[in-house]
Formats: structure tokens, sequence, C-alpha cells
């Protein structure tokens, strides 16, 4: 058996190095050919996971045919640019497992990646790989567990099977709402606790916006079908406590700036910008209230500074929880 991992990133060179441990041969694809030579020659993707040795069995490549040509496809790229890849090579994927591994909505359409991967080629397997990680740990081995969300339960067991490896534990849902939102509406709230921790306003404060950031995770979610035991479980509140507690996350980091009234590198992918903005469109149809998502979105388009986002929220009518 053999996996194509579409995306050399840091999180999809971690999957391919990690699967490269029990498969005999991963193919890795990137677009960019002289990344992928790199890759090739000097075996550690520098750019993205720096330090990282890969394994003999993982084979850098930047021809999609190749990549493609294996049964279950790995799509490790970021959630914006999922819709775009998919359309490109929509005839190679046909028939074939499309495993997301995204997190986000897109802000064109307010889909999740699914839906998207299903409105392309409706003939494939889709599902979603999802859950509270980072591709350093995946890469150097340290043990970490991850949620398999595929609505067809028999192809959710044999995923969990076979991408499974000594050091990356699966459990499966066929809850694809709750694991697709729950990974996607964390990132906007990581955002938020990254801003009020560089404005300055304490670890109280970002327990808060965690607490209450949960609370709008499942206000947009169950309606929708989500299920409360997935939303408690790794790819909501386990990602969300990851996500909004370190520097090595990336949204968090971007939030930590915006506290601070500091750039950011753009060439850094955050995709709780565009997501916040999505899930923001989409509570207003849904009409529902998102207050931290709304803050976030106001502090991306300039609309207020942190100072009138955490008035704006502690200003809010009085309630029960």
């Amino acid at each position: 058996m053999s996996f194509g991992i579409i995306g050399a990133g840091a999180f999809g060179t971690a999957l391919a190095v990690s699967l490269s441990g029990k498969y005999p041969e991963v193919i890795l694809w990137g677009r960019d050919k002289a990344h992928m030579r790199n890759l090739q020659m000097h075996r550690e993707n520098s750019r993205y996971l720096p330090g990282t040795v890969l394994p003999a069995a993982l084979k850098p490549t930047a021809d999609i045919n190749q990549a493609a040509a294996q049964q279950t496809l790995l799509l490790a790229i970021p959630m914006q640019t999922l819709r775009q890849l998919v359309e490109d090579h929509a005839g190679l994927f046909k028939g074939k497992t499309l495993v997301a591994c995204c997190k986000g909505i897109e802000q064109s359409s307010n889909l999740g990646p699914l839906a998207i991967v299903q409105d392309i080629v409706p003939d494939c397997q889709s599902a979603l790989l999802t859950g509270p990680s980072f591709a350093h740990d995946i890469a150097c081995g340290l043990p970490t567990a991850l949620t398999i969300a595929c609505a067809d339960d028999m192809v959710g067991r044999q995923l969990q099977q076979q991408l499974t490896t000594s050091n990356l534990r699966l459990y499966r849902t066929t809850d694809t709402i709750g694991a697709e939102l729950g990974g996607a509406i964390k990132n906007v709230i990581a955002i938020a606790c990254g801003a009020a921790m560089g404005a300055g306003l304490g670890d109280s404060a970002r327990a808060a916006l965690m607490t209450r950031g949960y609370a709008e995770m499942q206000r947009m979610a169950l309606p929708l079908g989500a299920r409360p035991e997935t939303l408690a479980g790794l790819s909501g509140f386990g990602d969300l406590t990851l996500t909004c507690s370190t520097q090595a996350s990336r949204n968090y980091r971007f939030g930590v700036a915006l506290g601070q009234g500091v750039g950011f590198d753009p060439k850094i992918t955050v995709e709780g910008a565009a997501t916040a903005r999505a899930t923001l469109s989409r509570a207003r149809d849904m009409q529902i209230e998102m207050p931290i998502t709304a803050a976030v979105v106001g502090l991306l388009e300039g609309a207020i500074d942190i100072s009138q986002a955490m008035e704006m929220l502690l200003s809010r009518p009085l309630k029960e929880e």
C-alpha cells in the first residue's frame, strides 16, 4: 500500500514522515519543482520543517501524476486554496479516497473542505483529518491523537487503521459537521486569545475567551447537526486548547501581533483570518450571535482596536452561562 500526500508544507511533510515508518513508499507532492528537487537531494524540508530527516520510503516529487496514482490521497494544503487545486486535478482525483487535512471555512462560499471536495469530485470517498497537532511534533515522533471524520463509517474504519502509526493515534467519527466546524472556529478563537495576550490583558482574559469561544462553536455547529461529543473531543475542545495556548500556533501568533499592533509575516498562512469572515457571514445568515468572532473581524478590518473589542465584549448584557 502507498499513499499520496498533496502538499509539501510542514503538515504534509510531517504526515509523510510518520507514514513512511509504516509503509514502504509514500509519495509527497509539491508544485514548486526547485523545492521538491531540494527535498530529493538533501532529504530535508528546510523551508517548512527544518531539522527533520526524510526517511528513505518518502518519495518527494513535483509530478502530480505520480502522487495521484495512489488510491488514497491526503490533501495537506491551505483551506483557501483547496478548491483551485481540486478543480485543477479533478480528473486525476476521480474515484479516489480524498482526505482533507485543512481546517477552515472557504470565504467565497462559506463551505467546509468536505463540501468543496464532494462538489468537485462527486464520485470520490471523502474524509477529514483534524485535531490538535503540530507538524513538528508528528515529524519528531511525539505522541499525537487526531480525528478521522468520514460520513461512511466503513471507509472511516479503513482510514483509521491505515493512517494510525506508531506515534499517531486516530479516533473516528461520522460527524463530519462537528469535526469541520470545530477545527475551523478554534482558529478564530485562537486569534482572539493571541490578541488579548499581545495587548497584555492576561491569562484570565484568555481563559474567558477560550470558554466563551467554545460556546460560540456550539452555537453554530449544533443547529447544523453536529454532535456535542464531537465538539467536546479532539477536533473541537482539544484543538481549541492547543491552538489558543502556545506560540507554536500560527493563528495565536498572528493574534499576538494584532494585539501588539505590529506587523505579521504575510507569507505565513493564517487560516483563522479568512475563516473569521466566513463564520461571521454564516452566523448572520443563521441569525445567531457570535460576538468574539465579530470582534476578531472588526480587528482584522481595522474597524475597532483591541480596547474597543474588549469593551464591546465586556459591555454585553449580563446573562446565565
